[in-house]
């Protein structure tokens, strides 16, 4: 089961771009609503030597790009529900409402999750969406 992500950047050129500038690999974690805006978020395993954060975020406030520490990223938690191909998905931010053909949906972001299915939480750490969930199928 795959998580579906929604970026507003291509992912795969940034993380190019910072792996290379860097000198390290970096990956998109998620995307998410953060500092009053939707962002892209990006993990590197060492933390940055300048401003000592693992994690940052992409976003555009007034059609500007911004580049923010992310690392309060680990104390998100992501609703997920399954789309119609077998996937997972999450809502980004509070007004993005998802429904699936399957009768599942998933509103809310990271401000409350409102859904009609079986959600399954996911939080990030070490970089990676990791399963957070309340019994051994996941779902609360």
């Amino acid at each position: 089961m795959l998580i579906k992500h929604c970026p507003i950047t291509d992912t795969d050129k940034v993380c190019k771009l910072y792996s290379e500038k860097d000198g390290v690999p970096i990956k998109h974690v998620c995307t998410t609503e953060f500092n009053n805006g939707i962002a892209d978020v990006f993990y590197r395993e060492t933390p940055h030597p300048e401003f000592g954060n693992k994690y940052f975020a992409i976003l555009f406030l007034n059609n500007k790009p911004y580049i923010a520490n992310a690392d309060q990223v680990e104390n998100f938690t992501f609703g997920m529900v399954e789309n119609d191909e077998g996937n997972l998905e999450y809502s980004v931010h509070r007004h993005d409402y998802k429904s699936f053909d399957n009768g599942n949906m998933i509103d809310g972001g990271r401000d409350y999750i409102r859904s009609n299915g079986k959600v399954k939480i996911f939080v990030v750490r070490d970089g990676v969406m990791k399963h957070f969930g309340a019994n051994d199928e996941g779902y609360i």
